[in-house]
């Protein structure tokens, strides 16, 4: 029989919670707020890519280095960003990201002036790294602002808004950057480019302002709470984290390759197509990828997060093969399905990754970050492969990265609390 000393304890203690969640419940809005605009800036990116080869006439190999250097400054960036956020807080991390976004997208209007790729590259790179103090900050801080059994659920749930942003990105290109209609009326084919982007650096800017004058409660090193077996091991010694950072590189390699040569294959396999078409048909992937993040999301309280993951990754790499195999329409149409498979990966392999890392969650989470620097893998080598056997025979990459994160999921995992539920 329950006494009524423990009924009172357990009361308590659910209306601290209760509170407790209801305090968070700003900082999260305004932090899953941030995620739209690096999902609209990496929406763009792909279609960008393309662009250039039309009107810069840089080869598919070449338009690669836009890739490397948005995820090169992640690569290099994340780190110091993880300083920064270990030194300053969250909050700091967060509006200081914000702040060098939007001069990297300022960057870009005499970038377009002077219609130079390389100086394309140099903007997008400090971009980039905006979006790496931001990233680092924001996924960090939604995946500690509330109970740790949720937190795959709830940086899924933030990563939908990323989605809104991605699916936004292919419109807004394929309407401005594709259309003679749209070039004439600004004045040159770059000048959509630069009125697009010194938009981007105002709104980003003015979002800065407002979380700088924001309650942002600091979540302290103690806050984190213990690691799974009470005692705080080295980093290089976690295995599910040590697992988890190399299957983060594979996976964000082969979603930035498959995103940046998008276009190139759905305009190839599918006769008749137009790059217009083409961007409005990424959108459409994009769409399959805000679709999948809301079910993965509701999926994750009925399903295990490793579980799901694991399903997901085989499908991808059955489908990435169907891609590889080139057939008229039915390869397109697969690689769009493989967008609305990828949906959950990053946030799950993040939030699994990180658990029970105690106080050493802020340094891990850089790290986890720093794997997004993986996005500089497969573009180049996916470019040349295009270029010397056809587009389609380059998603073989994918597809093998895609069975890394399904052993990830199947055995790397399992040393975690969440992988043993």
């Amino acid at each position: 029989m329950i006494s009524k000393i423990e009924r009172s304890d357990s009361f308590q203690a659910d209306r601290t919670e209760a509170q407790s969640a209801n305090s968070y419940r700003g900082p999260l809005a305004y932090a899953i707020s941030c995620f739209f605009f690096w999902g609209l800036a990496y929406g763009l990116l792909d279609v960008l890519n393309k662009h250039f080869q039309d009107t810069l006439h840089v080869g598919k190999a070449e338009s690669a280095w836009l890739q490397i250097a948005y995820f090169g400054a992640y690569l290099l960036m994340s780190l110091p960003a993880g300083a920064v956020m270990q030194a300053r807080g969250y909050k700091f991390g967060i509006v200081s990201g914000l702040v060098v976004t939007a001069l990297g997208a300022f960057l870009f209007v005499p970038s377009a002036q002077v219609a130079n790729f390389q100086a394309f590259v140099v903007s997008m790179f400090v971009l980039a790294t905006g979006l790496c103090f931001l990233e680092t900050a924001a996924d960090t801080y939604v995946n500690v602002l509330g109970r740790p059994d949720d937190a795959a659920r709830r940086l899924n749930l933030a990563q939908s808004f990323n989605g809104l942003g991605v699916l936004a990105g292919p419109l807004i290109g394929g309407s401005l950057f594709f259309s003679d209609a749209t070039m004439r009326a600004l004045g040159g084919e770059h000048r959509s480019v630069q009125v697009t982007y010194a938009v981007i650096g105002v709104l980003v800017l003015l979002f800065a302002a407002v979380l700088a004058r924001a309650n942002l409660p600091e979540v302290r090193d103690a806050d984190h709470g213990p690691a799974s077996d009470g005692e705080a091991k080295p980093l290089g010694q976690q295995r599910h984290f040590v697992f988890g950072v190399a299957t983060q590189v594979l996976y964000i390699g082969a979603q930035v390759g498959i995103g940046a040569y998008f276009i190139n294959l759905v305009t190839e396999t599918w006769p008749g197509l137009s790059t217009q078409k083409g961007a409005f048909l990424l959108s459409a992937a994009m769409l399959a990828y805000l679709v999948g993040r809301f079910l993965g999301t509701a999926l994750m309280s009925k399903v295990a997060p490793r579980t799901l993951l694991l399903c997901y990754a085989v499908i991808n790499a059955g489908l990435t093969l169907v891609v590889a195999a080139g057939i008229p329409k039915i390869s397109a149409l697969a690689l769009v399905a493989v967008f609305f498979f990828m949906s959950i990966m990053f946030a799950t392999i993040f939030t699994l990754g990180v658990r029970d890392l105690g106080a050493s969650t802020k340094q891990g989470a850089a790290m986890m970050v720093m794997a997004i620097g993986g996005g500089v893998l497969l573009p180049w080598p996916m470019g040349k492969i295009a270029e010397l056997y056809g587009t389609p025979v380059a998603f073989l990459l994918p597809a093998a990265c895609f069975v890394v994160v399904g052993l990830y999921a199947w055995k790397g995992a399992g040393t975690s609390v969440e992988a043993r539920r």
